[in-house]
């Protein structure tokens, strides 16, 4: 493989505001997603959900939907 997979893994360089769920709106504590929000890279950009709406749509995320899908 060609690709360089550790550059995807930082966080994304335009996030100096606080993180909050792409769903919801919770904002994430301190300012930065916890290992337990899900994270989704969709059309090129980061969205982050939270415990809440990443479980209430577990199936549609196992299933790749885009998130404008649920």
């Amino acid at each position: 493989m060609d690709r360089k997979t550790h550059e995807s893994a930082r966080l994304d360089p335009k996030a100096d505001r606080p993180v909050a769920c792409a769903r919801c709106g919770a904002p994430a504590p301190g300012g930065t997603p916890p290992p337990t929000w899900i994270c989704s890279v969709e059309n090129g950009s980061r969205h982050y959900f939270c415990d809440d709406c990443a479980r209430a749509n577990l199936r549609a995320i196992e299933g790749r939907l885009d998130s404008s899908w649920w």
